[in-house]
Parts: structure tokens; sequence; C-alpha cells
């Protein structure tokens, strides 16, 4: 039997089937939360935002430890935090309750070393939106997608793009599909955008406007494609977190009207096959947060346990992929 459990294990070896997920207990634990985001400063991970006043929070990896940081300036919630020049940058961020959030007109950075936030550049008046995706490339930040008015109306195709070495934002191409509730990654220089939604309280249709279609932009042509139908994600769900890994993009958790759970579901983009792979499910299926890679591991922590708004998670899971 020894024998088949070897065979078994060098072939999931072979094949780059992932691990599972694992809980990691800390020797304490952060605040719940959800509508926050996850990045990570060198070896620490950030947690923030969150509905209502949250205080920032850092985890550091090796000694297995939160430590709580200040408050947010305001209430900060729907976005995709990001870590540039090592510090944390937070835009295309919500204020304010439901359904009519509003979109944080300035970009707030936080520096983890000195315990303190700044105002950052103020986002064009015409582009502010919240529930939109972040990331950095080649030195530049970028904001996809988003909503003008909270829950209510006015989904976006927006792409922007503001390099901090002139101060200046630049306006890009729309992308294919208007999204709102997303995350973005980018792996050779292909941005996967997959899931989000069109939220429209406004009509009473929010969790069912989910989104199957994927659409990828080649920072190398400057152009934007949408796939054909059969590499649409095959889990529709929005508030996902997304991150890259290798040469997967990963889609993690979201909700839908589909369940009343919170996803669960991880699944990979693969932008060299342009294929889509299962991978692991989470342990504990979450939306409304964020993930991150660190050394090879990919980590999540708080979120909404069911679709709306809880119950509010203070959980941790890690999954180091083959």
């Amino acid at each position: 039997m020894r024998y088949v459990v070897l065979i078994l294990s060098l072939l999931m070896a072979t094949c780059g089937i992932a691990q599972e997920w694992s809980t990691l207990e800390g020797s304490n634990n952060c605040t719940p939360r959800h509508e926050n985001s996850l990045t990570a400063v060198g070896n620490t991970l950030v947690l923030l935002g969150g509905r209502g006043l949250r205080p920032v929070e850092s985890f550091d990896i090796a000694s297995n430890t939160w430590k709580r940081h200040i408050e947010t300036p305001l209430e900060m919630s729907h976005f995709q935090a990001i870590t540039f020049q090592g510090e944390v940058w937070v835009l295309g961020a919500f204020t304010g309750p439901y359904p009519h959030e509003i979109p944080i007109p300035d970009v707030y950075i936080f520096n983890l070393e000195k315990n303190e936030w700044r105002k950052g550049p103020v986002i064009p008046s015409g582009r502010r939106r919240g529930a939109a995706g972040a990331f950095v490339h080649n030195d530049k930040i970028y904001l996809i997608g988003g909503e003008v008015d909270g829950h209510y109306d006015g989904t976006q195709a927006w792409f922007d793009e503001f390099d901090p070495s002139t101060n200046s934002w630049k306006i890009l191409p729309d992308a294919p599909t208007a999204r709102d509730h997303i995350s973005a990654s980018v792996v050779d220089n292909k941005l996967v955008i997959a899931g989000g939604r069109q939220s429209s309280a406004k009509t009473n249709k929010v969790l069912e406007t989910t989104l199957a279609s994927v659409d990828i932009y080649d920072f190398e042509t400057g152009e934007w494609s949408t796939l054909s139908a059969e590499k649409n994600i095959p889990t529709e769900r929005a508030g996902a977190s997304s991150v890259a890994y290798g040469q997967l993009v990963l889609i993690i958790g979201g909700e839908s009207g589909a369940q009343e759970s919170s996803h669960s579901d991880v699944e990979g983009f693969n932008t060299s096959t342009m294929t889509w792979k299962k991978l692991p499910s989470m342990q504990q299926g979450r939306h409304g947060t964020g993930a991150v890679n660190v050394n090879g591991k990919i980590y999540v922590v708080a979120g909404s346990g069911n679709r709306g708004g809880g119950p509010e998670l203070s959980s941790m899971e890690v999954l180091t992929p083959d």
C-alpha cells in the first residue's frame, strides 16, 4: 500500500497539483472585518480597511503574531490595496453606507514603519469610483473598473494609469466589459480581469449580475481582448481576490446569487495556455478581502463568510502551490 501512496504522491508532484489550504493559527487574532483588503510589505502581511473604522493590523510571518496599528483616516471599503516602494496605497475605494457608498477622492498612503497615514495624489474628478481593481506594473499604478455610486448605479469599464515619477494621470482605453467588485493581477505583461459584476441596487439587481467573460489587456500591444465563451471563468462570482502565482492568475473566493455562503472556489488562469485550472478550495468560503503571495505562499485573511455583510471573519489560511 505504501508503494501506491508513494506513486500517487509522485504523480501529483509531476502534474503540479497544489497542496490543500491550511488554517494558520497566529499567537493572537486580527480584528474581524469584511470589504477590507490585504497586501504585504516584505514578509509582513498588512490587513486594512473594511466596513466602519478599523485599525491597520500587520502579521509577522516569522513570529506568527498580529500587531495593531492606527486606524484608517476614514472608513475605507471595497478596494484592492497595493504595495509601492515599501508603502501601502489605497485607491479606488468607497466610504459610507450601502447602497450609496461614495468614492474616496484621494489616494491614501500608509507607512508601516512610521505607523502613519498621509494623503497621496488626488484622483481626477471624472474618474472616481470604488470596488475597483488596482495593481502596480513597471513602476506605474493602475486602476480598472469600479462603480461611481456605491452599489446603486454606474459600473464602469474605465482604465487609468498613474505615474508617480511625474505625479500625473493618464486615461487608457476602456476595458471591453464594465465591472465592479473586481481584483486585478498581471502575469507576463497580460492583465487578467475575471469575475466581478454590474451592481444595480437601482433596479434591485446586485448579487445576480455576476459576469462570466474574461478580459485581457496586453501591455505590449496596448490592446484589450475578450476571450471566447469556452474560456469564461468556470465559477461566476464577484468580490473575489486576485493574485499572481507563477504563470497563473488565481481567483479566490467571492460571492454570487448562486449560493448563500461565500464561495470557497479557487481557480487559476494560465496566461501562457489561456486555460483555466481548478485548484483546491479554501476551507472557509469568503468574499470582500484580499490575497497576497509571499515567498511562494498564498495568504488570505478575514472577509465575509456569507454573501452580503457577514459573518465577519478573522481566520487566516495559507496555500503552498507546487
